[in-house]
Parts: structure tokens; sequence; C-alpha cells
């Protein structure tokens, strides 16, 4: 006679199981969790590498890591050409040049001079030093002459900047009222190349009238001494002809009296 299994062997058999299954549920559950934690490794940490770049070739931040361009940088932020000059450089395009003057240089200009200048004429003086191009040094022998700055038109009289080199390596920037040498390169970067010059580049618009009466030599008030020295000349001609008068005389005054003297020793003679 078959005898039946016990009901606590299968309730115990099911049990197993059921841990069965919740240990795979478990362990299913702990490899899905694990695939998700890794899409959040990528960290979008890449989009700050270009913070550096920008406040490397800040204008002013170059400047000031250079020392010795107190006064650019003060033209720089006061006539708003700093943040038109870092615009620029962000932006990209052809990049920007600027000729920075040493503090030195605006020292030796004469005194007033900044002073003297209008607002609009300040923003003119400091974007004269601002080429909307990015020229390295090595295509300084290779511009074409005159560029063009931020300033205005290139034209004579105008705003022109010229810039030669020499097989020296020696780099001049000509504006027609002074010449100023580039002595050092400050920052070379693919949108932004900043020089140190010796000397303000002065724009012809601005001081080139001043120039003008520098050379005025006039030559007619020398020929104007000339003239009492032609007058001087006829008093002793006039005093001249009173001796030759005198002289003339002479002769004939002597004639008549040896005359007399004859007449009256043809007389004594005769009375003889």
């Amino acid at each position: 006679m078959h005898r039946s299994r016990p009901p606590s062997v299968a309730v115990a058999a099911m049990q197993r199981l059921v841990r069965v299954l919740v240990v795979l549920g478990v362990a299913a559950a702990a490899s899905a969790q694990g695939p998700t934690a890794a899409p959040t490794t990528p960290t979008p940490a890449t989009p700050a590498a270009p913070a550096p770049a920008t406040a490397s070739s800040n204008i002013t931040g170059v400047l000031a890591k250079a020392g010795q361009f107190n006064t650019f940088i003060r033209l720089l932020k006061s006539t708003g050409v700093a943040s038109q000059i870092d615009n620029q450089v962000a932006n990209g395009g052809n990049g920007v040049t600027v000729f920075a003057p040493t503090d030195n240089a605006f020292q030796s200009l004469p005194s007033g001079t900044l002073n003297s200048l209008s607002d609009q004429d300040k923003n003119a003086l400091v974007q004269y030093h601002v080429v909307s191009t990015a020229i390295p040094m090595s295509q300084f022998d290779t511009v074409s002459n005159p560029l063009r700055t931020q300033a205005g038109s290139a034209s004579p009289g105008e705003f022109p900047l010229n810039v030669t080199s020499s097989e020296g390596q020696q780099v001049n920037v000509t504006t027609g009222v002074v010449t100023a040498t580039v002595d050092n390169s400050l920052y070379s970067g693919d949108s932004l190349v900043v020089y140190q010059v010796n000397k303000v580049l002065l724009p012809m618009k601005l001081f080139g009238a001043a120039e003008a009466p520098a050379p005025a030599p006039l030559a007619p008030a020398k020929k104007k001494g000339k003239t009492p020295a032609a007058v001087a000349d006829s008093p002793d001609a006039a005093e001249a002809s009173p001796d030759a008068t005198t002289t003339s005389l002479a002769p004939a005054r002597l004639t008549r009296g040896g005359l007399a003297t004859a007449l009256a020793l043809a007389g004594v003679w005769w009375g003889l």
C-alpha cells in the first residue's frame, strides 16, 4: 500500500524554491543597477577647458602680467576698448594685434598731452594701437602698408600706420609723427597678438597739425636787413663827392695865383 508524502516536506521544498527565486531576483536587480551607473561616469568636465584660454587671452590680463603697462591698461578700460578687444578675440575671425606702449613711453610725452584730448580723441588714440588682424612677427615683412587700425581711415593725414621689418628682425612702426620700435612680443595666439612698443603711436589726425609750424624759418626776414645797408651806402657816396669837388678846385686856385704873380713881376720889370 503506497504512503503519501507528508505535507511538511512539500512546504519545505516550496520555501526553498521561493528563496532561490528571491536570491536570483536580487542578483538580477544588482546586475541591472551596475550598468546604469556607467552612463553617469562621462562627467561633462571638458567644457571647463576653454576657460583658461580666454583668461590668458584677456588683453588687460596679458598686460598686467607683463607689468609696466598701467597707463595703457587704464586707457583701455576707460574707453571701453578692452572689452571690445576681448569680444573680438572670443568671436574668432581674423584676430587682433595690439601695439602696447609702456609707462615710460607715456611719460615721455609732453606734459598735458593726454589731458588735452577729448574723450573721443582718447578713444581714437587707443584704437589707433589696435589692428583687426592677428599679425605674427614673421609676417611683418609681408604686410601691405599702410595698415588700417580701428581708429579709422588709413588715408594720408588721417590714421595711417606703416610697419617695416629689417634684416636684423627689428620692426619699426611709423605714424607720420613718430617712429616706434617693437621691443618685445608679449603674447602670440591664434586670435590675439600683443607687442610692446617704446613710444606712444601718435596719429596724424590728432597730432600731425602740431608739427606743421616747426619747419618755418622765414627767409624774407633776412632780406629786409639788406635794405638799410644799401641806404647806408648812399651817405658815403654823398660824402665822397664834396672831397672830389674840393680836390678839383685846388688846381684852379693855384693857376690863378701863379698868373697874378707873373703879372706883378712883369710890371716891376717894365718899370725898370
